[in-house]
């Protein structure tokens, strides 16, 4: 699965991690998560998220 990082403070969300306190689950695909879900950093939406590549 592919990571994505927020362009605004850095933050790289990963797949294989989740992000248990905002109610990701591990295994959960970036693609999968709810559209309201917010940088757990920064609080931007999902839409200022870049797919990490390479």
């Amino acid at each position: 699965m592919d990571k994505w990082k927020c362009i605004p403070c850095g933050y790289v969300y990963d797949p294989e991690k989740g992000d248990p306190d905002g109610g990701i689950a591990p295994g959960t695909a970036f693609e999968d998560i709810p559209d309201d879900w917010m940088c757990p950093v920064c609080n931007v939406p999902k839409d200022m998220f870049e797919k990490v590549t390479g």
